[in-house]
C-alpha cells in the first residue's frame, strides 16, 4: 500500500506539466466549438494547428524555466542570511513579549526558546538593544515564578550574561540578577531544582561579570559554601543523611565554588585549602556517585592551585588520601550501576595519578579549524562549567564569542577566506573515510583474534 501511494505522488508531480498541456488543448478545442458549434457549421479559427502547437511549446518551455528557477532558489547556498536573521529576531522579540504573559505555560515556552537561541548563536547586537527589558523580565520570573519557572529563568540569565559580557554591557543589571539568584539560593524553602540552577547561574555570573571585585567574590563563595558544607561530616566524623535530590544541589554548588576559587588570591587559597580539604576527603565516602566525583575533581584542583603557589607544597594526610583514592579507582561493588562504577574508576585514576605524580591526561577540543587544549584541572573546570551551560553550542561560542576566547586565550575570532571554506571536508566524505577506516581496522583485528594466527 505505501508503494502505491508513493507512486501516485511521484506520477502526479511528474505529470503536472503534461496536465497543463492537455488543459490548453481542451480549452482551445472548446473555444473553437463555442465559435462555430451553435449554428452547427464549421468555422475557421484563424489560427492553424501549427500555431497552436507552437503556443503550447512556448508555454511549456516557460513553465519549465520557471520550475528550474524555483528549484535553484530553494538551494541551501542561496539562502539570504539577512532574511533568516530577521526571522530569528522576530521570533525572539515575540518570546520576550511572552515573558510578560499571564500564562505560566507561555512564559515557560518563551524561556525555553530563549535558552536554545542563546546557546546556539551569537546575538550581542540584538540583546544590547533590549538589555534592560530582558533583565527586568528575568528578574520578575525569578521573584514571582514557581520552581520550574525560576529554574528556567536562572538558566537563561547565565546565557544572557555569557552573550552580553563579550562587549560593553551594563553591570548594574547583572548585579541585580546576581542579588536575586543569591536570595533564591539561600532560601531553604525554595525548590531544590531552582536552587541548583541558581547556584550554577550565580557562580557563572560572578565569574564572568564581577569576578575581579573581591567583596562580591567572597560573598558568593560564602553563599555556595553554606550550601554544600551541609554534606560535611559532623563533629563525630559521621556523614549526614542527605535527602533525595539535595545531592545534586550540593554537587552544583561545590563545582561552581571550585570555579570561583580559581580567581582567589594565593593567601585566600591557602586558607580554603586548610579549611576544606580534610572535610572533602571525608566526603569521598558519600553514597552519591556524582557528588563523590565532584569532590575528587575539587581535591585535584586544590592540589594544583597549592602547587602553583608553592612548589614544595605537601599535604599532611596525603597517604590516607591516596589510599582512599585507590579504593575508589578500583571500586567493584555490585550494588552500584556499571556505568557509575566505570565513570568513577576513570575519574579517580586521573585524580590519583595527578596527586602522586603530577601527571594530567591532556584533552583536545576541536571546533572549526582550531583546537583547544585542556592541560590542567583549572582549564577542565572552566570548560566543563561552560559546557554544562552552553551544551552543544559550546563549540560555536568558542569559535565566535570573544568572552570565551579571552578566557581560554584563543585570541580574536578567525576570519576564514573562501579557499579555506572550500577545502573543508564534507559530512559525506567524512562518513566514507570513517567507514573505510572502520572496515580496515575490523579486518586487522579479526586476523589477530583468529585462534590459528601465530601471535607472539
Amino acid at each position: 500500500m505505501p508503494r502505491n501511494k508513493k507512486g501516485k505522488r511521484a506520477s502526479a508531480n511528474r505529470g503536472s506539466l503534461r496536465q497543463e498541456v492537455l488543459q490548453l488543448q481542451l480549452s482551445a478545442k472548446a473555444t473553437l466549438q463555442c465559435k462555430g458549434g451553435r449554428n452547427g457549421a464549421k468555422v475557421e479559427s484563424g489560427a492553424s494547428d501549427d500555431d497552436l502547437a507552437s503556443d503550447i511549446q512556448s508555454h511549456c518551455s516557460s513553465a519549465s524555466e520557471n520550475a528550474s528557477v524555483l528549484d535553484e532558489g530553494t538551494g541551501g547556498d542561496s539562502v539570504d542570511e539577512q532574511t533568516a536573521q530577521e526571522e530569528v529576531e522576530d521570533k525572539l522579540k515575540q518570546c520576550i513579549d511572552n515573558l510578560m504573559d499571564k500564562s505560566v505555560k507561555t512564559r515557560l515556552a518563551a524561556l525555553e526558546s530563549l535558552r536554545q537561541a542563546f546557546s546556539s548563536r551569537m546575538l550581542y547586537d540584538f540583546l544590547m538593544e533590549r538589555q534592560l527589558t530582558l533583565s527586568d523580565c528575568l528578574e520578575r520570573s525569578l521573584r514571582k515564578g514557581g520552581g520550574e519557572e525560576q529554574a528556567a529563568a536562572a538558566y537563561v540569565s547565565v546565557l544572557f550574561c555569557v552573550q552580553l559580557w563579550a562587549g560593553d554591557s551594563d553591570e548594574e543589571s547583572f548585579r541585580t540578577l546576581i542579588h536575586t539568584l543569591n536570595t533564591i539560593l539561600s532560601d531553604s524553602c525554595a525548590s531544590t531544582v531552582a536552587r541548583q540552577r541558581c547556584a550554577v547561574a550565580l557562580g557563572m555570573c560572578c565569574y564572568i561579570s564581577v569576578g575581579n571585585d573581591a567583596e562580591d567574590l567572597l560573598k558568593t563563595l560564602c553563599s555556595l559554601e553554606n550550601v554544600f558544607t551541609s554534606s560535611y561530616p559532623n563533629h563525630e566524623g559521621v556523614l549526614p543523611a542527605i535527602k533525595p535530590g539535595v545531592s545534586g544541589l550540593h554537587c552544583a554548588a561545590l563545582q561552581t565554588w571550585a570555579l570561583l576559587v580559581t580567581l582567589c588570591p594565593a593567601s585566600h587559597v591557602r586558607t580554603l585549602f586548610d579549611l576544606h580539604l580534610p572535610k572533602l576527603q571525608a566526603c569521598l565516602e558519600s553514597n552519591d556517585v556524582n557528588y563523590r566525583i565532584a569532590v575528587g575533581e575539587t581535591i585535584a584542583l586544590l592540589f594544583e592551585l597549592g602547587r602553583d603557589i608553592d612548589r614544595d607544597f605537601v599535604y599532611d594526610d596525603s597517604d590516607t588520601l591516596c589510599e582512599c583514592l585507590k579504593c575508589l579507582a578500583k571500586d567493584g561493588n555490585k550494588h552500584r550501576a556499571k556505568n557509575d562504577r566505570r565513570k568513577q574508576r576513570s575519574i579517580f585514576r586521573e585524580v590519583l595519578q595527578y596527586i602522586e605524580n603530577e601527571d594530567f591526561t591532556e584533552e583536545k577540543i576541536r571546533f572549526g579549524v582550531e583546537v583547544l587544549y585542556i592541560d590542567s584541572w583549572l582549564r577542565r573546570r572552566i570548560y566543563d562549567t561552560f559546557k554544562e551551560v552552553l551544551e552543544s553550542g559550546v563549540r560555536h561560542h568558542l569559535q565566535y564569542n570573544q568572552l570565551l576566547r579571552d578566557i581560554f586565550e584563543l585570541g580574536p575570532p578567525l576570519v576564514l577566506d573562501a579557499s579555506a571554506k572550500a577545502n573543508k571536508i564534507s559530512r559525506f566524505e567524512k562518513h566514507l573515510y570513517n567507514s573505510a577506516a572502520f572496515k580496515a581496522r575490523t579486518k586487522l583485528r579479526n586476523k589477530v583474534r583468529d585462534k590459528r594466527a601465530d601471535v607472539m
